[in-house]
């Protein structure tokens, strides 16, 4: 099954025993925000509970309200895909492709893909972890397999922003933020995809590209 590249990828860098590394994009074209494959953040860090492994988050479908988010869905159509270079030449080496179906998440890879760049085929031939997809307001539902976790649901939009004051700075009236400032995405919501693989999964490299898109089934 192909996929085409969905308008959006945020890349970070990241040695494998570093801290949090994030990229942030949470407003886009009225024809994007908000939908079901619009990418508003992309975190990749190590597990603070186990330095042997590496966490990738992908959150979507930013700035629900409370409402809305209870009757939010992953799309069946949209695959999440983190991709990995671990060479150095800002190509995927490896991927962790995220599908979603009658109420689960399945995440396949790490693994070599058989196809780079835009399209993408859903790659089967590796690891595959499942999870039922986490209802708004209900316990964690996660996932596990060969020592890989996943979970797929409603979370409360992790990043934080004063948008008024960064409005202020840029039109010349503030030098600077306030501390702790205002959060503008206080009280909203995105369907997060959260993906937890030992670091000997990813090669042995030292420093990892990292990126993400969202791919819309053709």
């Amino acid at each position: 099954m192909k996929k085409r590249n969905l308008l959006l990828t945020l890349l970070a860098i990241i040695t494998a025993s570093a801290g949090i590394v994030w990229a942030a994009d949470h407003i886009d074209a009225p024809g994007v925000t908000s939908t079901t494959s619009d990418i508003t953040d992309f975190y990749a860090f190590q597990s603070p509970e186990n330095s042997s492994n590496m966490v990738f988050v992908a959150n979507l479908q930013g700035l629900l309200d409370p409402t809305a988010t209870a009757n939010a869905t992953f799309d069946e159509n949209v695959m999440v895909e983190f991709n990995i270079d671990n060479t150095g030449d800002f190509v995927e080496d490896l991927v962790i492709q995220a599908t979603f179906k009658d109420g689960k998440v399945n995440v396949y890879g790490p693994v070599k893909p058989t196809a780079t760049g835009k399209i993408s085929r859903v790659e089967t031939s590796g690891d595959v972890t499942a999870a039922n997809i986490t209802k708004y307001n209900q316990t964690a539902s996660i996932g596990s397999s060969n020592g890989i976790k996943v979970f797929a649901g409603p979370r409360d939009d992790p990043f934080f922003f004063d948008f008024a004051k960064y409005s202020e700075i840029i039109a010349g009236t503030a030098t600077g933020f306030s501390n702790p400032g205002s959060d503008t995405f206080a009280g909203t919501n995105v369907m997060s995809v959260v993906v937890e693989v030992p670091k000997s999964m990813l090669g042995s490299a030292a420093t990892l590209n990292t990126w993400v898109e969202s791919k819309r089934k053709i």
